[in-house]
């Protein structure tokens, strides 16, 4: 009885994951202290094996969060399934590292969200370190944006939503709005609907969980919202920095990964031609630009897509 007394009194659980950025988990806790008031909330770390470690000496001065360490990598999304079971929340936040508060905007996002019906993924407005606007919702990968995508398409028609998936954004989008896909790097959604997805699937090490959670939340009759009301700063690719194999290898295994566990026949087969494709064409691009621009990180990312030619991930999911 007086666990379950607890658990009501937290309004807002914030996981955070971390790995090797010790020190943007520092500046995030210290913004959501400063900014976040009239709330009753817990931060619980999941720390993903950081090395070298000094999570520990960071989080002892700070009295409302809860550390757990894990011996090796487990993924993004298998860490914030770790979050959330001792998770004391009627709310779950999962939020990036890389993120800087710069108002109350759990509280707001915690009002809003009392506002509707419980069922609701909801997304804020996400901002560049220079305070412009950073694209933060997009449409779901089905087959005509994965060949507009891959085939160049959304840069001749950057507001279509036939033919770029973040026309939305493009459109300068200002008003609270129903989507497909809020990014990661925040998440607010009440703890019922997390449990009755069962989470993130944790076949997905690192990029599109995010994809994957929003599209199984819509076809279990949930919604996704866009509420640009209250913004945070994203400080996106500071937790990968640079142009890393890994960042590009698991973007890409993790695109197919997704084809592999929504879409079947023809649609599949015909997603992954385009994937493979959309590599093929930026082989050279990359490379040459790379070559007379004189920039190493676009040469190196050409290099990347060459070798992910070769890379194709066991289908997890066959029934």
């Amino acid at each position: 009885m007086e666990e379950q007394i607890q658990k009501l009194e937290i309004d807002v659980s914030i996981i955070i994951v971390n790995y090797n950025s010790t020190e943007l988990l520092k500046i995030c806790i210290n913004s959501i202290e400063k900014f976040t008031n009239s709330i009753n909330y817990e931060i619980i770390v999941v720390d993903n094996s950081s090395m070298p470690v000094h999570v520990d000496e960071l989080l002892k001065f700070h009295d409302r969060i809860t550390l757990i360490k894990n011996d090796i990598n487990r993924g993004f999304g298998a860490a914030n399934n770790q979050g959330v079971e001792v998770a004391n929340g009627k709310y779950i936040l999962l939020l990036n590292n890389d993120t800087i508060l710069f108002e109350n905007s759990i509280k707001k996002v915690f009002d809003f969200a009392e506002s509707l019906d419980g069922n609701e993924i909801i997304g804020c407005k996400l901002l560049n370190e220079d305070k412009s606007v950073q694209k933060s919702v997009y449409d779901f990968p089905i087959l005509l944006n994965v060949f507009t995508s891959n085939f160049f398409l959304y840069l001749l028609f950057p507001k279509s939503k036939y033919f770029n998936k973040y026309h939305l954004m493009n459109k300068g989008i200002s008003r609270i709005t129903e989507v497909d896909v809020v990014t990661g790097a925040f998440i607010f959604m009440s703890r019922e609907s997390y449990e009755a997805l069962g989470g993130f699937d944790e076949r997905f090490f690192f990029y599109m969980d995010d994809t994957d959670l929003c599209y199984r939340h819509k076809n279990n009759n949930g919604k996704v919202v866009y509420y640009p009301e209250t913004s945070i700063i994203h400080l996106k690719g500071k937790s990968v920095k640079g142009e890393s194999w890994f960042k590009n290898k698991h973007q890409s295994i993790s695109t197919i990964k997704f084809f592999q566990k929504h879409f079947f026949g023809l649609e599949f087969l015909l997603m992954l031609i385009f994937h493979y494709i959309g590599l093929l064409l930026r082989i050279p691009l990359f490379i040459l630009g790379g070559m007379f621009k004189l920039n190493k990180n676009l040469f190196i990312r050409g290099i990347y897509y060459a070798r992910l030619i070769f890379i194709y991930p066991p289908n997890e999911f066959k029934i």
